[in-house]
């Protein structure tokens, strides 16, 4: 979870700096927010940070690295792609922190998982609607069934602890944390 985080982070740095958007850098701000609550929970369990010592863009899990790469390399292609890699970065947020709360039941997780789902979700809604208004495109789901991503985004906007990109504020994830572990 700690990496995903920080690979949500590092990709929308990656991404103001090729695009200059600000709502790039409002949300990489709120995804150190997250990063900063799942090292919290990896102190509270005594567990390693296996993104200890590591610069922006740089991973230990390989899958992660290669993920990154391809994320900022196509976002950097132009400002529509760059919105649609937002977009996608939390829709596998979403599939891996449902994936991640089946299987835990320790509630201080449960919760940081729930948070982040809740800002993964007014992320979505973020990045769609910036897609449309400044390209006209509609943002097709690229990970998540067509019903639940337009149960996501015909869904209000709810406040979480970070900053969204103007239809919401939440926090994103990216959860593959391991069974009842951040």
């Amino acid at each position: 979870m700690r990496e995903e985080e920080k690979l949500a982070h590092d990709v929308y740095v990656a991404l103001y700096a090729a695009t200059g958007l600000q709502s790039f850098q409002n949300i990489a701000n709120s995804e150190q927010t997250h990063t900063d609550s799942v090292k919290n929970l990896l102190d509270r369990y005594a567990l390693p940070d296996p993104s200890a010592g590591k610069l922006e863009g740089q991973f230990s899990d390989p899958n992660l690295q290669a993920l990154y790469d391809q994320l900022a390399a196509q976002g950097s292609q132009s400002l529509a792609e760059a919105l649609k890699v937002g977009a996608a970065v939390e829709e596998i947020d979403i599939l891996d922190l449902q994936t991640r709360m089946a299987q835990t039941t320790l509630a201080d997780i449960l919760l940081v998982y729930q948070s982040l789902e809740q800002g993964s979700e007014n992320h979505l809604r973020a990045f769609t609607s910036r897609l449309l208004n400044q390209t006209g495109e509609t943002y097709l789901p690229q990970y998540l069934s067509q019903d639940a991503y337009q149960a996501i985004i015909t869904a209000s906007g709810t406040t979480g602890a970070g900053t969204g990109m103007g239809s919401g504020n939440g926090n994103g994830g990216n959860g593959q944390g391991g069974r009842n572990q951040p």
